[in-house]
């Protein structure tokens, strides 16, 4: 059987993989790495999502918060097609932003090019403080 392997030639090449220097972190956020812009009254999105179909993608809205949430289900009987190893992810991932309490779903528009989703949402203007007003004693 035939497997690749990496070669550990200096033993702190694995030292730091540990999930105490946050090694095993590291590979979960190579999962939808986001970039976000403002632009024009707008929060934009860029999230990258890479292997996965536009089918693949669920978008919810709930209390204020947007939730991105991608499943690749790619179950393939390896003995049958002849796979002896595979390193494709199956399974699923989910990254959760802020959005706002007043952005509705009407107002969030989203497209999906090349494996990366942008979302596009109102900025949600900060509540202004009224000032301090005095009251008259009589």
């Amino acid at each position: 059987m035939m497997i690749p392997r990496k070669r550990n030639l200096d033993v702190f090449d694995s030292f730091f993989d540990d999930p105490f220097f946050e090694g095993g972190k590291r590979k979960h956020q190579e999962l939808m790495r986001t970039d976000i812009k403002e632009k024009d009254g707008n929060y934009i999105l860029e999230i990258d999502i890479p292997g996965y179909n536009k089918e693949d993608i669920q978008i919810e809205l709930e209390n204020g918060y947007l939730t991105v949430t991608a499943k690749a289900n790619s179950h393939v009987d390896e003995e049958k097609d002849g796979y002896i190893y595979k390193e494709r992810f199956t399974g699923e991932c989910s990254r959760s932003f802020y959005a706002g309490e007043n952005v509705k779903e009407e107002d969030i528009k989203a497209s999906f090019k090349n494996g990366t989703l942008v979302l596009t949402f109102p900025k949600e203007e900060t509540k202004q403080l009224e000032s301090k007003k005095l009251i008259q004693i009589d």
